[in-house]
């Protein structure tokens, strides 16, 4: 299974990295790859949310039985396990592929962060939803381009850091061009 993770990845760092010249002069190759894949994962996580709140949950509560959760928060409950799992595999094999920790010490920071931004999300979402009556949606799209910010500079200082407290991705001794 590593082995099928790491060509995959290999295949789409190759893949980004054909759109790279044109950036070239403004960010460095991981930051692009960052941008691309997050924002892939962040794509990925609006049609899971628009999809699970309108045609899984169809806007109504969610009952877990100890507890009933509003149709937007069910929603955020819903589609977590697979954002943080989809969202890890792109950063940990395509983005921050040269950093040498540990795989579990690498999900374990990495859902750290991830949880930090899902209480932000539910902050967010109680706040724009249920405070200022925004749509559900719209407010998911607001609410995670916060949490995109916060979430780079803590995967990159955080999460992906070598244990010498390199910045992950790069090579002791080298720039940020990895």
């Amino acid at each position: 299974m590593n082995i099928f993770l790491i060509r995959t990845g290999e295949l789409i760092r190759k893949s980004i990295d054909l759109l790279y010249p044109p950036f070239r002069k403004y960010m460095s190759p991981r930051f692009f790859r960052y941008g691309v894949t997050g924002t892939a994962n962040l794509v990925f996580d609006w049609i899971l949310y628009f999809v699970i709140y309108n045609f899984i949950l169809r806007h109504r509560m969610l009952n877990l039985g100890f507890i009933i959760l509003s149709s937007h928060i069910g929603t955020l409950a819903i589609k977590v396990p697979l954002v943080l799992l989809s969202g890890f595999l792109l950063q940990k094999y395509v983005t921050f592929y040269l950093s040498a920790s540990e795989w579990r010490t690498q999900f374990f920071r990495y859902s750290v962060v991830f949880f930090l931004n899902i209480l932000i999300s539910y902050i967010g979402l109680k706040i724009l939803v249920e405070v200022a009556g925004l749509w559900p949606t719209p407010s998911n799209i607001i609410v995670s381009v916060v949490t995109v910010a916060i979430s780079y500079f803590s995967q990159k200082l955080y999460t992906f850091r070598n244990q010498a407290g390199e910045s992950a991705g790069t090579p002791t001794g080298t720039n940020d061009q990895q």
